[in-house]
């Protein structure tokens, strides 16, 4: 459930791209979480009219995160190259454990220094140009990243409490999110509707598949697994954004970007892998083919 969101988050840069060409930013996230919500809301009225203050509350602590994450991922998609916005946003991966850690007590494992450089190297090769200060649109898609961290710790936080019920959030955090995103397009923009066939179906299936789906099942799949590694199964974002940025937008990056590219794919991976499970296994595998061998 989680890796099909992380194909659809993957889709959803290009998506934001071609809908920035005729709708404001906080206005297409205003857009994209409210007709998430009122979809949800239709579908699954019953089960959200006994929603109760608790679920409410972290709802609108997730909502308010979400604006910060999402100012973050738009900006950036403006501002920087599809593939800069995939790569760096997945730093959530990176962030989540040194947050679990200070927030939550939870231990690292030893391999989070190594990646952590890995990352930082990555993202210089990626974002830095030759002037050694990295795009706006950069900034903006760490700032998400960490906005994201901080969304997976709270949902994490609150999943576990029994008051809270998983899919209620799921749904109510997408309203909030639109509210939030609206008020604020109220004020500093001119909102206006897409107009054209072509950015109404992007802003469509960034609503149902990309926003209203995606944090759904990842409110009631972190249920059943931590904040952590929800960031680590979120490492091949990049991988899929990476590929539709290149087949459907033909971006093509620099040698020195690609590099970056794949040293922060690498530290992703090296978090997501248990190097020491996978020799075990494999070793285990190789004595059982070697004595089924010597039986025959």
């Amino acid at each position: 459930m989680l890796l099909m969101v992380t194909l659809f988050w993957g889709v959803s840069y290009w998506l934001i791209d071609i809908s920035l060409a005729e709708v404001e930013p906080f206005a297409l996230n205003a857009m994209r979480f409210l007709i998430a919500f009122f979809i949800a809301g239709v579908f699954a009225f019953p089960k959200l009219k006994t929603v109760d203050k608790t679920t409410m509350k972290y709802s609108a602590i997730i909502g308010f995160t979400l604006l910060f994450v999402y100012i973050g991922a738009t900006f950036g998609v403006k501002y920087t190259s599809l593939s800069n916005a995939g790569f760096l946003c997945a730093l959530t991966v990176v962030i989540t454990p040194i947050l679990a850690y200070i927030v939550l007590k939870q231990q690292p494992g030893k391999r989070l220094a190594v990646v952590v450089v890995m990352c930082l190297v990555g993202i210089a090769l990626l974002s830095l140009k030759e002037n050694l200060r990295p795009a706006l649109g950069d900034i903006f898609c760490i700032l998400a990243a960490f906005a994201y961290a901080v969304d997976l710790l709270i949902t994490e936080i609150a999943v576990i409490r029994k008051q809270v019920n998983a899919f209620q959030l799921g749904v109510f955090q997408l309203g909030f999110t639109g509210l939030f995103n609206l008020i604020i397009s109220l004020f500093i923009e001119t909102p206006s509707l897409p107009h054209s066939a072509k950015t109404w179906t992007a802003v469509l299936f960034l609503s149902i598949f990309c926003t209203g789906a995606a944090f759904i099942i990842q409110a009631l799949a972190q249920q059943y697994t931590s904040a952590s590694h929800v960031g680590v199964i979120f490492s091949l974002e990049p991988v899929f954004a990476g590929i539709v940025a290149f087949f459907l937008a033909g971006e093509i990056l620099s040698v020195r970007a690609y590099v970056g590219a794949a040293l922060l794919v690498s530290g992703l991976f090296i978090m997501e892998l248990d190097i020491k499970r996978i020799v075990t296994g494999f070793s285990n595998f190789s004595r059982l083919i070697a004595k089924s061998f010597r039986k025959n």
